[in-house]
């Protein structure tokens, strides 16, 4: 696929400029979904654009980390002049797309990023990026979850091919989604149920809402999603293909047990990978993810803290409904550890927690990992945000959950390095005086035809153990991000209206055999998380942009002066003044407390026994912040007159640096 890429030096437009462009290309989609699988691109066209990108540019290289479950290669592009300072020894600013399986955009904005910083490599500031720095890019580090949008019937699959035993039964994938009402999406399903917890939304009543007795209301609906109980066991689709979301499976706020965190932290060969190259990076200064969590556009508070999350809430609703599968399998009271699904796993009421507080740890006991960003630290992650927005145009989030184990929390609290997180794309805005969601459409009010659901349903089965109801808890809004609210849903699905995209699927009446009638749509899988492709194609270049600007950022530390002053009797005081020219300081505060940046360490080439006074020969500078701030070493030694001495520098996130003074 040929797309051009934007010149250099284009002044980009604010958000408001380019809505109407984007809303033109959005609209001159089909009605057929939000996206499309013609436009976004496969493992294989992916694996194809890569390889073309990178054989016409000397400027790029790529090669294989890893396979995955089924087969497919996690790519890495490294983007870097090759002449000069060793690639390994620049600062260097890492990007991953499509760590969740449903986020495709992602490695299309990776993609198209690629094309513009390769595309106009002879440019400045491009050109002085890839002879200072290095970039690396992992575009698709999921590419058997995002195969899945390919696939039919489709639905929103975060999840990797690693078989997994979502319902702790001893056997695996057993019970996927299902096709019910032929329609090629799996959505989600409502029964009328007078034990239910849900209402119709009183704004649209194509949303549900949780029921809030404080406010008088009584639950009417139960949700579940799409399919039956094919294993037997109470539970619907609970164990579907996969099963470990990867942006769930990272060192830092790790969610034990919880579904799709998978058996332990780093457990797939995709995160495996990743982490892998990253340890063995050290020169890695920041670190950049297209995610569906922001901490860019709206970025820390003061207190370090994140914004509240904003995820649509239906399938979430669905997902509770299975809450609380784990516990009731059948290895639910086991001790010791259980083999089942192709792993160890210690049984959900004996193990432990590691560093988290609970039962089996001491919470007073110890200092706790760090969950908020140093204050010391917003300052820069305002900065970026600035620059990312004037150069993105972007203002706001189409979605953003709540993270837990992911990567970009390991890239702060463990690796110790700036690094961020935002989906990359927005919702288009409803233009003056456009209706709301349900006055939207032009077929009248969609919420009509649902508002009386069809008459014979009856309660849904025990689910779990005999007799019991599930336990609908609101766990399962806290793993997709969600809180006790109303969530995202009114505002996407306003957008989706909006825009004249047909990203939700009508209820429509269904004869369940074991619930009996009820009604199936919801959420067009992957509506919420991905814009039609035309919009990666119209962002990429801008991204491409932003990087090149947040990699001039990295730290860059550098010997700025010298001085020699003679003393007589072959004494000499050297001084070299070492300054940071980047933006980032060489070590953020946290990295510090973390202790997962070392030191700027400045060296002087003589022998220990002729340095008389003042610094070691090998000093260290704990953190150099930047923007041009410098700091002095010195050194007293003893010398011949004329004899040539060389200063080394080297900061492991800003680079290195030599200067030879002469002795005079």
């Amino acid at each position: 696929m040929e797309i051009n890429v934007r010149k250099p030096n284009v002044s980009v437009p604010r958000r408001a400029a380019w809505l109407p462009v984007l809303l033109t290309l959005l609209l001159a989609l089909p009605a057929a979904g939000w996206a499309q699988a013609d436009s976004y691109l496969n493992h294989d066209e992916l694996t194809r654009e890569l390889r073309s990108l990178v054989g016409d540019s000397d400027m790029a290289r790529m090669r294989s980390l890893a396979s995955t479950a089924e087969g497919r290669e996690i790519w890495m592009v490294e983007v870097g002049d090759p002449s000069g300072v060793p690639l390994d020894e620049r600062p260097g600013l890492l990007v991953v797309g499509n760590l969740a399986g449903d986020d495709l955009v992602g490695s299309h904005l990776a993609l198209e990023a690629l094309r513009y910083i390769l595309g106009n490599a002879n440019s400045e500031p491009v050109s002085r990026t890839l002879s200072q720095q290095v970039i690396y890019v992992f575009p698709r580090l999921n590419p058997d979850g995002a195969e899945a949008l390919f696939s039919s019937p489709t639905w929103d699959r975060k999840v990797n091919a690693r078989p997994w035993d979502d319902d702790n039964d001893g056997r695996v994938d057993e019970d996927g989604p299902e096709d019910l009402n032929g329609d090629g999406y799996i959505t989600v399903m409502r029964v009328q149920d007078v034990e239910g917890e849900f209402i119709l939304h009183p704004e649209d009543e194509r949303l549900m809402k949780r029921a809030d007795a404080a406010a008088g209301e009584a639950g009417e609906y139960a949700l579940y999603w799409e399919g039956t109980d094919s294993d037997g066991d109470g539970f619907l689709n609970e164990d579907g293909p996969g099963g470990v979301d990867l942006d769930r499976n990272f060192q830092h706020a790790y969610p034990y047990w919880q579904a799709g965190s998978g058996p332990h932290m780093v457990s797939e060969p995709e995160t495996r990978a990743l982490m892998d190259f990253v340890v063995e990076h050290r020169n890695i200064a920041a670190i950049f993810t297209f995610g569906q969590t922001d901490n860019l556009i709206t970025p820390p508070n003061a207190r370090g803290t994140l914004a509240d999350a904003r995820v649509p809430h239906l399938p979430a609703f669905a997902d509770a409904s299975n809450a609380d599968v784990f516990d009731v399998g059948v290895f639910r009271d086991m001790g010791g550890f259980a083999r089942y699904g192709g792993y160890f796993f210690r049984g959900r009421g004996s193990g432990f927690r590691g560093a988290q507080p609970g039962r089996d740890n001491d919470p007073d006991s110890g200092r706790r990992p760090a969950t908020t960003v140093n204050g010391a630290d917003v300052e820069y992650f305002e900065a970026v945000s600035e620059a990312y927005k004037e150069i993105t145009g972007l203002d706001e989030v189409p979605i953003h959950r709540e993270p837990e184990g992911a990567f970009f929390q390991f890239g702060y609290f463990q690796y110790g390095v700036p690094s961020f997180s935002t989906p990359g794309w927005a919702f288009p805005e409803a233009e003056e005086g456009q209706g709301s969601a349900s006055e939207a459409d032009a077929g009248g009010d969609p919420g009509q035809a649902s508002s009386q659901g069809p008459e014979g349903r009856r309660s849904p089965p025990a689910m779990g153990a005999p007799g019991a109801r599930p336990q609908q808890r609101m766990a399962a809004l806290s793993r997709g991000g969600g809180n006790a609210g109303d969530g995202a849903d009114l505002e996407i699905l306003q957008a989706l209206d909006a825009a004249g995209l047909d990203g939700f699927v009508d209820w429509t009446s269904y004869s369940h055999p074991d619930l009996g009638e009820v009604e199936i749509g919801g959420f067009r899988p992957y509506a919420t998380t991905n814009p039609p492709a035309t919009q990666a194609v119209e962002m990429g270049p801008r991204h491409g942009e932003f990087l090149v600007r947040l990699a001039g950022m990295l730290p860059r530390v550098r010997i700025a002066d010298t001085r020699v002053e003679a003393h007589g009797g072959g004494v000499f005081t050297v001084t070299a003044e070492v300054e940071n020219a980047g933006f980032f300081p060489s070590a953020l505060r946290h990295g510090m407390t973390a202790r997962a940046v070392n030191p700027t360490l400045v060296q002087i080439q003589i022998e220990p026994d002729d340095i008389l006074s003042g610094a070691e020969k090998s000093s260290t500078v704990t953190r150099l912040d930047g923007s041009g701030r410098r700091e002095n070493v010195t050194w007293v030694i003893r010398g011949s007159e004329g004899d040539r001495v060389e200063i080394r520098v080297l900061a492991q996130k800003g680079g290195t640096d030599t200067a030879t003074v002469t002795l005079r």
